[in-house]
């Protein structure tokens, strides 16, 4: 599947969702995984790895850096990065997602330079590196912007203690990719504990890595010499999950959503129970049942264990068929309610103020054209057109694609009107 602008969802909505949907590997666990294997002068096998674009593009970087890439079926690549022949990434692919980023902290843990353009992908907000930067300076690494790249030069490098101003998943993840190989000992403070972090930090202790803490605010790496091969299996897509639940819960419908690790959804959970759907999670799974008037509520979106900022798009769409008014603050990104103005199409009434917005919920939704402005804010255009009244045809659809696996099947098979085609 190229980047195709010109592929749409048309969606005909009114359908309550009902069934049972496998979720698949995490997106932003892949794309940081992938990259941590550039540490590796071996061969490993990474399993449950999303069929998404965003994986796609990474993968193309590490080819075209030297390393010899091999996908054993849809879901499981085999990475050799031994022949990886040189560091710096070239631009033109690089600069088509945000996660190339990490490749500052991989080839700088394994050449002790990197050379990367600075990171593409959506487009919400300022995304500064300044904590990136502050990262390698803390590991005697040399930070330079110049010729529109990054530039670290780490032959210095070594173990440091870190305190991030703000909380930050890419430059807690990059550090502890360029810390790994480094001597001596780091001990990054104020570090983001979000599941895909624990994931990364998981695949490097497997591989012979001496990571402690992932998961909470204090993390510490104790730096080894050289990595060895194995195999190691993605966690689930908390986000991917979490927007079939929101899906289920627009509807009306009721969906089980299976391969999920429940733990990692208490944010979504508590608010759906505040609102009046019922959830019943099991071992690996929750599924979610919504009936008639759902209570309005507010929500505000924070760095994990707090409501996710990728789900706050499916939540105002489940918002508008609420009663009252409901009120959603964005804590993490700012100008993220770009997408607002595309569900005032479908006759949402949504008041944006800052990062603040009040949803006057319970007016009827009906279909029209509509853009997905990111990945997510996609996520939510889908969400709302699955309930609206009549057809939606949503352009963009590229931006979906980034991030979410066999989309389109997975809603048909739970009995929604939702097909591809070309503009």
């Amino acid at each position: 599947m190229g980047e195709n602008t010109l592929e749409k969802f048309v969606i005909t909505g009114g359908k309550a969702l009902c069934g049972t949907v496998d979720i698949s590997g995490a997106k932003n666990a892949a794309v940081a995984i992938i990259p941590a294997a550039i540490l590796i002068e071996d061969e490993c096998i990474i399993e449950n790895v999303p069929d998404i674009k965003d994986v796609r593009i990474i993968l193309d970087i590490l080819s075209s850096l030297g390393a010899k890439v091999e996908k054993l079926d849809a879901n499981t690549v085999k990475i050799d990065a031994t022949t990886l022949n040189t560091y710096v990434a070239e631009k033109e692919i690089a600069s088509k997602m945000r996660a190339s980023y990490y490749l500052l902290g991989a080839l700088c843990g394994r050449f002790k330079k990197a050379v990367v353009p600075p990171p593409g992908g959506c487009n919400f907000g300022i995304r500064p590196i300044d904590q990136h930067i502050k990262g390698f300076e803390a590991l005697s690494c040399k930070v330079e912007i110049k010729h529109g790249s990054i530039y670290v030069d780490g032959e210095q490098i070594k173990g440091g203690q870190v305190y991030f101003d703000v909380v930050s998943v890419g430059a807690t993840i990059n550090i502890m990719l360029a810390a790994v190989r480094a001597p001596g000992v780091t001990v990054m403070e104020n570090a983001a504990k979000e599941p895909h972090i624990v994931d990364v930090a998981n695949f490097l202790n497997s591989m012979g890595a001496n990571i402690k803490g992932a998961g909470t605010d204090v993390i510490k790496i104790t730096g080894v010499e050289k990595l060895h091969g194995g195999t190691y299996g993605v966690i689930p897509d908390q986000i991917e999950a979490g927007t079939y639940m929101f899906a289920a819960a627009a509807t009306r419908g009721d969906v089980t959503i299976r391969n999920v690790i429940p733990k990692h959804l208490e944010a979504i959970t508590s608010k759906f129970i505040e609102m009046g759907v019922e959830v019943a999670e099991g071992d690996d799974e929750i599924r979610v049942c919504a009936k008639g008037n759902l209570n309005k509520i507010n929500v505000k979106t924070l760095p994990y264990p707090g409501f996710p900022t990728d789900l706050q798009p499916p939540m105002v769409a489940l918002l508008t068929t609420v009663n009252g008014t409901s009120i959603v603050t964005e804590g993490v990104w700012d100008s993220r309610f770009q997408y607002v103005t595309e569900l005032e199409k479908m006759g949402a009434k949504i008041t944006v103020n800052g990062s603040v917005a009040v949803i006057e919920g319970g007016h009827p939704l009906t279909g029209a054209d509509v853009k997905s402005t990111d990945l997510r804010a996609g996520a939510g255009m889908v969400i709302a057109a699955l309930c609206a009244n009549g057809t939606t045809e949503v352009l963009n659809v590229y931006h979906i694609d980034r991030g979410y696996e066999n989309i389109i099947e997975k809603l048909t098979n739970l009995g929604a009107d939702i097909k591809r085609t070309d503009d």
